[in-house]
């Protein structure tokens, strides 16, 4: 496999190795050494895989303490991936970071604690795989607006194709949102 940092420090573009041919593929999606070697030491304690159509947006969403760290990529399909770093005193705070997930170039992308992930489906449906390192905790999910200005991130469709959550919609913007209350761990 190959790794790529990206300009927000600790989120890294995974790019599986391939063995394809008239058959088809084969890639190995996880191997506890390598990603060690590249610098994830997650202990990965759940998967979970959603199903979504053209236009379905989810996002961008956060665990606060002990947070989440996840590893995410598109099994069928593809999708916008985007990730906010949301670390204050980060010299990137505020900033995101979007990469095209999809089945046929394998993709993952590693977000440590302090990141708020979200995608966009941008093929007709798509299955997303994310493993992440704490066990889901209702109480500890939140979220900041996917369509925060200040932020800027560029969707692929435009905004009255996508299809949103209630809840999401009513996410505040990252300067409304009380991160000095959230203690990530060091």
């Amino acid at each position: 496999m190959e790794t790529e940092l990206t300009p927000l420090k600790g989120l890294i573009i995974i790019k599986p190795k391939v063995f394809g041919d008239q058959r088809g593929f084969f890639l190995e999606t996880y191997s506890q050494e390598r990603y060690q070697q590249a610098g994830i030491a997650t202990n990965f304690v759940q998967a979970n895989h959603s199903r979504s159509k053209r236009g379905v947006l989810r996002g961008l969403h956060f665990q606060t303490a002990p947070g989440q760290p996840k590893l995410v990529y598109c099994v069928r399909g593809s999708i916008w991936d985007v990730a906010v770093d949301i670390r204050q005193g980060s010299p990137t705070f505020g900033q995101y970071f979007g990469q095209e997930l999809s089945d046929t170039n394998h993709y993952q992308v590693y977000l440590p604690i302090g990141f708020a992930h979200g995608f966009c489906v941008s093929s007709i449906e798509a299955d997303f795989v994310y493993w992440v390192g704490s066990t889901y905790d209702p109480e500890t999910e939140t979220g900041i607006a996917y369509d925060d200005p200040e932020i800027g991130v560029k969707w692929p469709l435009p905004k009255n194709e996508l299809i949103v959550s209630d809840r999401d919609r009513q996410n505040p913007k990252l300067k409304d949102y009380p991160l000095d209350k959230v203690k990530w761990p060091s």
